[in-house]
């Protein structure tokens, strides 16, 4: 096997990883072209201090982090090392940090990553500089170290040299070469000549954007400066030979790191301001003093880093800062690289905003993907560059948000918190109302999404709740519970325009949805089901609701962008099914409780009665003077509806509901009174509760899996896999001390063990206002899913007693759906 012509542009540590991993699966046909000259060619390999810290919230990011660390101890360059196995320390200053490392330790361990918290004194005893009254505790991995990053490229060139791979660097890649309709790539035009290819994988780091936009793909990467100084000689180090022994170090507090280097130490700092760099701003190889990647340091900004570093390490006052330089490393505007197809561009693909850290295992990835089509390794969902909204892709959103990310990269960051800026960029045709009623705003792709409603205040005394833990009750109010159990009792409008809706419509769209979609599409016009997309392993891609509102139309109820770049990759070139995000320019109102019914059957002629609209049904009704899409869902457990308009109209829609609900007690209920119910329903969520590495069968929603359909995407893998299910997606009741003022919620991504042993981690959690508990969602192995069952979850510093209950926890029956 030889493979496709492949062409990787960048010989850093991605596509050095990409061409060894790629080659190592038996693809040889691959050129490497690198603009600089081997072995520092001038990117960010080239001065990258080499730190890797595998502690992530992120459990593909710390995947990736730990395939990268195997595969670095594993390699050497004529026998000298490429990963300094030293470990790694980060240390807290203020309490607030030393809770985060308990948080930070608990991610890790939940990744299956060796990972304790430590005492001051055992900070010191493993870096002796540290000035130990400033030190509350500290995390330490054993298997963190230090990147020899230079050396590991080189490492991993010279072995996919030897199985026929092509290095060609002082090659400037010009532009991507495409078929004359611009749709496939054909190969690249470099500045020593054209060189064919049927893939081109773009791993060429800051200067990704520059690349991407040959082919009309832009990227939301920014270059920002960060600087790096060596000290000369540290006193304590004086005569050191070993470049490094102590773990590395993290301050975070002070947005600082450290690394032995001999008789030195390295510091990294992002206390300063923002230094993005323009494309056009980047110094060409030739051009450049030293590297394009290595700015003019700034001694300014680096002075309270200085100031900090010698408080923190005594050491450093008998020293003085030697070389610095202030380096360029790639920031997306959700912290995750970019990896992936285009959806434009057929056979162009990217890998970029990669750090060395997560290098081995984005090449490792990324081989995968190629080669098989997918990746079962590693869910990428978090990844694909495919991920983004429109807006996401402007350019003042990119540098702004790219900008931000740089400045909180060590902050403290609840799982809830929003983006602060640039707000509000998208609002629904309800938003004035919401503000009206006191509506207390987060985020969700762009949205402003009302979490509660300060108007209902009132009703706190008539559902008095137990109030969680200070952490958990950040982005929380008692008001939270008293939308919830005013749902169950009586009406509430909850604002669903967030949620992503796309139009498949043409004279192919039966056929497309039937082989993309598990479920059976082919029924009645007015017809909605639940199902899902798979991948061609059986892994799901995403849950989907699809409505047939005529022959040939369909409104599909996705979870994001990568839903409709999943459609358009496989949508046939027949020109016979189109897809459209309808999203801007409609909304949606659901309308869920006991009395949803008296609500809408006063403000209609049409007929809403069980009879007339039933479960998972939809059909076109006048709602006052509006024109509107209902259809009998809900994702609350109540009776109720899905009500679609467009959005000139949606206000009008929220009026006519409003007014004509207050005699039947309706609310505005926000997005915590929403998770809290569908918890308590055991409804899953994409991208919490099950990703691309996850099946229908151990993710309990095999239901939505028709075998009976002869044919779609992932139905002979799905199938395979039926009958080797090691995990399931576990409900969890969290016990509560009933004398304690407060209680403990977990809020995701916690550890879950048993017997003092991790055996899964938490996905979704909020407190179950009907069920009055809080319940946890938690991956565990088969075994243990067994109602009954008895298992702790690592919150913080503490574990939490917790049973295994049956699901769904509210109306099993579905009585109340079904009403």
């Amino acid at each position: 096997m030889t493979g496709p012509r492949v062409v990787i542009i960048g010989a850093g540590v991605v596509g050095a990883a990409l061409a060894d991993e790629l080659s190592g699966r038996g693809w040889t046909e691959i050129t490497v072209v690198e603009q600089g000259e081997l072995p520092r060619p001038g990117g960010s390999t080239s001065h990258a201090p080499g730190l890797v810290f595998q502690a992530n919230s992120s459990k593909t990011m710390a995947q990736l982090a730990k395939y990268t660390v195997e595969k670095l101890v594993s390699l050497d360059l004529d026998g000298e090392p490429c990963f300094l196995q030293v470990g790694g320390l980060e240390i807290a200053t203020t309490p607030e940090r030393l809770a985060e490392l308990h948080r930070r330790a608990g991610w890790a361990t939940a990744w299956g990553i060796d990972a304790t918290v430590i005492t001051p004194a055992e900070c010191t005893a493993l870096w002796p500089m540290l000035d130990e009254s400033r030190v509350l505790g500290g995390l330490h991995l054993p298997t963190d170290g230090l990147a020899k990053a230079v050396r590991a490229v080189e490492a991993q060139l010279r072995r996919a040299r030897s199985r026929g791979v092509k290095v060609l660097d002082q090659h400037e890649v010009l532009d991507v070469l495409r078929t004359d309709d611009g749709r496939k790539v054909t190969g690249v035009r470099t500045d020593q000549g054209d060189i064919e290819a049927d893939l081109v994988v773009c791993c060429a780091g800051f200067w990704g954007p520059k690349v991407a936009a040959m082919v009309g793909l832009t990227l939301p990467l920014t270059p920002l400066g960060h600087q790096l100084a060596w000290t000369e000689t540290v006193p304590s180090l004086a005569g050191s030979t070993a470049e490094a022994t102590r773990p590395i170090l993290r301050h975070q507090d002070g947005d600082l790191y450290y690394r032995e280097h001999f008789e030195g130490i390295g510091i990294g700092y992002y206390g300063h301001r923002p230094m993005p760099v323009a494309q056009d701003e980047i110094l060409s190889v030739g051009e450049a003093p030293d590297m394009p990647s290595v700015l003019e340091f700034t001694p300014d900004d680096f002075a309270p880093a200085w100031s900090e570093s010698q408080r923190l390490l005594p050491d450093l006052a008998g020293t003085s800062v030697g070389e610095a330089i202030n380096g360029i490393f790639s920031f997306t505007t959700d912290d995750f690289p970019l990896l992936g197809p285009s959806t434009e561009v057929e056979g162009f693909w990217v890998a970029e905003a990669v750090w060395v850290t997560h290098s081995a295992g984005v090449g490792a990835a990324m081989a995968e993907w190629l080669v098989d089509g997918h990746c079962s390794s590693f869910d990428l969902h978090e990844c694909d560059v495919n991920r983004f909204e429109k807006h996401q892709l402007t350019p003042d959103y990119v540098l702004a948000r790219d900008c931000q990310n740089f400045v909180e990269v060590y902050d403290i960051k609840h799982p809830l918190q929003p983006m602060e800026d640039p707000r509000p960029l998208r609002t629904t045709p309800f938003y004035h109302r919401q503000q009206e009623l006191g509506g207390m705003f987060l985020e969700a792709s762009g949205w402003e999404r009302p979490q509660w409603y300060r108007s209902n205040a009132p009703l706190v005394a008539k559902y008095p709740t137990r109030t969680p833990d200070a952490w958990a009750s950040r982005y929380w109010s008692p008001i939270v519970a008293a939308e919830a159990q005013h749902t169950r009792e009586q009406v509430s409008m909850f604002d669903m325009t967030a949620l992503k809706r796309l139009e498949v419509t043409g004279r192919g769209a039966t056929a497309f949805l039937q082989t993309m979609f598990t479920g059976n599409v082919d029924k009645s016009i007015g017809s909605v089901t639940y199902g899902l997309l798979l991948d061609a392993d059986g892994g799901i891609r995403s849950d989907v609701t699809i409505a047939r509102l005529g022959r040939d139309r369909y409104q599909v109820g996705a979870n994001g962008a990568l839903d409709e770049a999943w459609f358009s990759r496989h949508l046939p070139d027949d020109g016979l099914t189109q897809v459209r995000d309808i999203t801007p320019g409609t909304c949606c109102i659901g309308l869920w409780g006991p009395r949803a019914r008296d609500v809408l059957a006063g403000l209609t002629h049409d007929d809403v009665s069980n009879a007339g609209l039933k479960y998972f049904r939809a059909k076109e009704i006048q709602i006052g003077y509006i024109p509107v899409t209902a259809m009998r869902l809900s994702y609350v457990g109540e009776l109720g509806w899905e009500l679609y308009t467009t959005s000139d109209q949606g206000q009008k829609l929220w009026d006519t509901l409003w007014a004509a609900g207050q005699g039947h007690g309706l609310i505005a209920a926000g997005r915590g009174a929403f998770n809290s119910l569908r918890l308590e329903k055991g409804y899953r969520s994409f991208g919490t509760d099950m990703t691309f590495e996850h099946d229908p069968w151990e993710t309990g929603v095999d239901f939505a899996v028709r075998l009976q359909k002869e044919s779609f995407l992932g139905r002979e893998a799905v199938v395979a896999r039926q009958e080797s299910v090691s995990r399931r997606l576990t409900c969890l009741l969290v016990d509560v001390d009933e004398n304690a003022a407060t209680y403990d919620q977990p809020l995701g991504k916690e550890p879950v063990y048993r017997d003092g042993a991790c055996v899964g981690y938490v996905t979704s959690a909020a407190y179950g206002y009907t069920v009055d508990a809080p319940i946890a969602y938690a991956w565990l192995p088969a075994s243990l899913s067994v109602p009954g069952q008895r298992v702790e979850i690592g919150y913080f510093d503490r574990r939490l007693p917790a049973t295994v209950a049956a699901e769904p926890l509210f109306d099993p029956e579905m009585k109340r759906l079904r009403g």
